[in-house]
């Protein structure tokens, strides 16, 4: 299940004070600190390697080292010694920022190759119980899926419940560029489905890749698949706080300030994920045109101003969308805020309709969807918004580029 993709239930967050507590005495009794020691993960053993490594007789870079200082290593060096770094520091090439996407793509591709050998071991492994078999299954048949030489996989990291991003589109020449930011329950074996496809971040980023083709065929667009941040579980304590958001919000900026090239970027932000867009749009770059959210349980402001963004902020939600009901506010650290699209607020509110709820708005035929696309190729003329007026339209020309609200 992703992005709050659950039945009502006000009963939870009347229950959040009851959770605050509960978590206090875990940390208090050691929980987080037993939880804290651990070895190092499969990315962090890459990195620690690569820190160590060499090429050419020199040391390699600082892998958390600006983009541009990363990019204009990359590009001193031969296409043998590209691919040498790829196979010999897979998960490390594949996640830094910088690195060109074509060889990023590949590194992951063996990345996923060794994951799935490991959890072909376990699935076979008799210290496991039958469900921690099940489970490596899963995994294992998800990484064969991932590594499948059509996909284009930005980012990877199998450690716990995972983190993935994958590209539809020429990254390196799209004229536009989408990032889909998706909510609660997203990890790698949600991030796509079979049944409701359009309900994971794959499925959400392919039909909008489609629908953008078709609104602008002129148009160059790449979409994102972003589901490279630890996503709160279920409708508990992290989803009623920012703790997961402001981690991905680092992580949303940094993979935002690496893309290449200088095209507009529009983010499209789908329950939680717009907390993660909310705390993320003060620091994301210029480039950034558009800031969308749909479905959204708020995005840490009272109103758009406070985001501190030079985006345009635009907003909708279903009127069969059960997050209407969590009470819009926040105290003490627990809520997101203000509702984005109240007229208080002061979003260009767009009209979701067809939607169905709170999981459909990236399902074909829709008009969510459609401004999605319009929004995503840069039409805003062309966009419906949720009045009769066209209130959302104000002030913007047919195919403004800049990123001003």
């Amino acid at each position: 299940m992703t992005s709050f993709d659950a039945s009502p239930s006000l009963n939870v967050w009347r229950a959040l004070p009851a959770l605050a507590v509960v978590f206090v005495m875990l940390a208090t009794t050691g929980w987080t600190t037993l939880r804290s020691h651990r070895s190092q993960s499969p990315l962090q053993a890459s990195l620690s390697a690569w820190e160590d490594g060499s090429v050419g007789g020199h040391r390699l870079p600082d892998p958390d080292a600006a983009p541009a200082r990363i990019a204009a290593f990359f590009a001193s060096l031969g296409d043998g010694q590209r691919a040498h770094l790829a196979r010999r520091y897979p998960l490390a090439v594949g996640n830094m920022n910088g690195a060109p996407v074509q060889l990023r793509y590949r590194a992951n591709r063996i990345a996923l190759g060794e994951a799935r050998r490991v959890e072909l071991g376990r699935m076979r492994d008799a210290r496991l119980s039958p469900a921690g078999q099940h489970e490596a299954g899963r995994r294992m048949h998800r990484f064969a899926s991932l590594m499948s030489a059509d996909r284009q996989i930005l980012a990877f990291d199998p450690d716990g419940s995972g983190r993935v991003a994958e590209v539809f589109g020429d990254l390196d020449r799209a004229e536009r560029v989408s990032v889909v930011v998706p909510g609660v329950d997203t990890d790698l074996l949600t991030f796509q489905r079979t049944r409701r496809s359009h309900t994971a971040p794959v499925g959400m980023a392919k039909s909008l890749y489609a629908a953008e083709r078709a609104a602008g065929p002129s148009t160059r667009t790449a979409v994102i698949a972003w589901a490279d941040y630890t996503a709160p579980n279920g409708l508990g304590m992290e989803s009623a706080t920012a703790m997961r958001a402001e981690d991905g919000a680092v992580r949303l900026n940094a993979l935002v300030r690496a893309l290449p090239g200088k095209a507009p970027v529009s983010l499209f932000c789908h329950s939680y994920g717009s907390v993660v867009c909310g705390v993320a749009a003060h620091s994301l770059p210029g480039r950034v045109a558009d800031i969308a959210v749909a479905g959204s349980p708020g995005m840490r402001v009272t109103r758009a101003t406070q985001l501190r963004t030079s985006a345009r902020v635009w907003a909708m939600r279903d009127a069969d969308d059960w997050i209407q009901d969590v009470p819009y506010m926040e105290f003490g650290g627990l809520g997101h805020g203000a509702d984005p699209v109240s007229a208080a607020f002061g979003a260009r509110v767009l009209s979701a309709r067809g939607a169905q709820g709170h999981a459909g708005y990236f399902v074909p035929g829709t008009e969510s969807l459609a401004n999605f696309a319009e929004i995503g190729v840069g039409a805003y003329r062309a966009v419906d918004c949720a009045d009769d007026a066209g209130t959302c339209r104000a002030g913007l020309s047919a195919t403004a580029t800049a990123g001003r609200a």
